[in-house]
């Protein structure tokens, strides 16, 4: 089988698209770090649709931990291989740059942006041994257009974004496509403490997203129609930022 990894797919825009991946009849990876109770939520949405999945913990931040934890899959699925991979998960330590300490610099990229690296390295060399892959990476506005309060969340996003294009052009010519997308506000735990009243009113379509908004753009990117379309990074933000 042709499995769909998705990390940080215990909540939030992971699981609508782990959901929906399995909904279009991939069977899901649920990658996550520790929630086994909100993993477990989603693997048994996904199979009460009727749809294939199973958990994969391990911590994305962590290069030897990712290493061992899909090596470890692939041993115990010789036949089965990882075709799609959605670099979803994310941390956000917002604060001024003035007040911000290093470590929260540091710990944003590592999870938000070295995790892509990490991830992505493990599986690349088997996509290109089959000629065929697709990676999506869920970007964000902040990485395009740069937020006050998130120098590190911007810097972690815009380097994911740069990263896909860079990729997506060594890539290419194994049918391995290579995209971003760029959501705006999406009403997750992500966007807890903000005000969603206030900031809807600067959103030309007056609204937050909807997780799923966000995973029906990534079910066409992984998809086999969405084959001519690579390096790009696609905005969700309701009109925000263009």
């Amino acid at each position: 089988m042709e499995y769909a990894l998705i990390t940080g797919a215990s909540r939030g825009i992971g699981r609508a698209i782990a959901q929906r991946l399995a909904q279009d009849g991939f069977p899901v990876l649920v990658n996550y770090r520790r929630n086994d109770q909100e993993a477990a939520v989603t693997l048994r949405s996904i199979e009460e649709a009727g749809g294939h999945g199973e958990l994969l913990r391990f911590d994305i931040s962590n290069a030897e931990e990712v290493a061992n934890a899909l090596e470890v899959w692939k041993q115990g699925h010789p036949d089965d291989t990882i075709s799609v991979l959605v670099n979803n998960a994310g941390v956000r330590k917002d604060e001024l740059m003035v007040f911000m300490e290093q470590s929260s610099f540091e710990n944003v990229l590592q999870t938000n942006l070295f995790s892509f690296f990490y991830v992505t390295r493990a599986l690349l060399p088997d996509m290109i041994r089959r000629r065929y892959g697709r990676i999506v990476n869920v970007a964000s506005l902040s990485g395009l257009k740069g937020l006050p309060g998130q120098v590190n969340y911007s810097a972690s996003k815009g380097g994911l974004i740069a990263a896909t294009k860079a990729l997506a052009q060594e890539v290419a010519k194994r049918k391995i496509t290579v995209n971003a997308v760029a959501p705006g506000f999406v009403r997750t735990d992500m966007v807890d403490g903000l005000d969603e009243v206030a900031l809807a009113k600067q959103i030309p379509m007056q609204r937050f997203a909807e997780p799923e908004e966000v995973a029906s753009v990534v079910a066409f990117l992984v998809s086999k129609d969405a084959s001519y379309i690579t390096g790009e990074c696609i905005s969700i933000n309701g009109g925000l930022y263009t």
